[in-house]
């Protein structure tokens, strides 16, 4: 499986879609992490299609699943699995209707036609009585392998592609009153130029437009704080090494200063304390199996040494964080999809760090 999503709720990992060497799937499959069994439940509502290269994002014992898609198809639909009672539902999507003059949101409308969800043509709604059951204000564009995490009662949802290029466009969706909305983000000043980054230590490039990142899909996102921190990525051309952060209180980014990078794309990041993990995915020429350490605190990476097998090179998998362990599920080489689980354990190696409180300061 590669493309899927993994999302922990207690001891269960959550497993959706991702596709294998044959087809894409739309199934659910429970793994618990206690017992290391494997459940497929049976789940009822509103059925999510087939998809990879979606997020899953967890609220209140709820997975919220945005985008992806299979083969050609690329999704700007919403869908919601509740983990306690098994039942999926798909929010009707609508537009915000915004004024001309003040950019204001005025009242809402459905979306065009082909957008997620079903379409409605009662004219416009008021944004201040929402209906439950309908996702309101500006539509993201279909779209895959983009990221998001939860913050401050709202989804951050960040580029990904939409089968003819990558974006960088950043958008929230209110979970309480159900509204998209695209942020205006902007970019902080910065001496660095294209010359002053570096790749590997010498002759790389930053890939940025006006402060903000360039566009890029399958790169990731973690939330440390109020800051969304953006690893890698790809636009399809090049592959990326840089490492972004986007303050989601004042919506800037800033672009770290790395004495040591490393292009990445398809891996993974796993918050361990005041690291991140980043772990596999392709560098530009081939897939790696390799770990990184990026310390949250000094905001380097940092060698440590590892212990026991690793997972063979690979991209497109997915890792949580359990039980002091860290789990890694699945993936693809170029030419295989893996069904395989690797743990790294953290608490035997002394890994796991003893910083617990700290901020990320750019």
């Amino acid at each position: 499986m590669r493309g899927h999503t993994v999302t922990l709720v207690d001891s269960t990992a959550w497993v959706f879609g991702g596709c294998d060497d044959k087809e894409t799937a739309r199934d659910i499959y429970c793994f618990d992490v206690e017992t290391m069994q494997w459940s497929h439940p049976i789940t009822n509502g509103d059925l999510p299609p087939p998809s990879r290269a979606h997020t899953a994002t967890l609220v209140d014992r709820k997975i919220y699943v945005f985008g992806g898609g299979q083969a050609a198809s690329y999704s700007d639909s919403v869908y919601i699995l509740d983990t306690v009672t098994r039942k999926w539902t798909k929010p009707i999507i609508s537009g915000a209707i915004r004024d001309p003059n003040t950019g204001e949101v005025i009242g809402s409308a459905p979306g065009p036609p082909g957008s997620g969800g079903s379409n409605h043509s009662n004219g416009t709604n008021s944004r201040s009585s929402p209906i439950s059951s309908t996702v309101y204000g500006e539509i993201p564009a279909p779209r895959r392998a983009h990221t998001a995490v939860y913050y401050n009662g709202k989804i951050w949802m960040f580029g990904g592609g939409n089968g003819m290029m990558a974006l960088n466009d950043v958008w929230t969706l209110d979970v309480s009153k159900m509204i998209w909305e695209r942020m205006n983000v902007r970019g902080r000043d910065s001496a660095l130029s294209p010359e002053d980054y570096h790749d590997g230590g010498k002759g790389g490039r930053y890939h940025g437009l006006g402060g903000i990142p360039s566009p890029r899909g399958y790169h990731t996102a973690n939330l440390v704080g109020n800051m969304m921190i953006i690893v890698g990525g790809s636009d399809g051309k090049d592959c990326f090494a840089e490492i972004w952060c986007l303050n989601l209180d004042t919506l800037e980014w800033t672009l770290l200063d790395l004495p040591e990078s490393h292009k990445r794309l398809s891996h993974t990041s796993t918050q361990v304390g005041s690291y991140l993990f980043i772990q596999g995915g392709h560098n530009g020429g081939e897939y790696i199996n390799d770990i990184r350490f990026f310390n949250l605190v000094n905001l380097q990476y940092e060698p440590r040494p590892t212990a026991g097998i690793p997972p063979s090179p690979r991209g497109y998998h997915s890792a949580i964080l359990a039980d002091s362990r860290l789990w890694v599920f699945g993936g693809y080489n170029g030419s295989q999809a893996y069904d395989d689980v690797f743990i790294a354990d953290l608490a035997g190696g002394s890994y796991l760090p003893q910083v617990t409180s700290f901020s990320v300061e750019v």
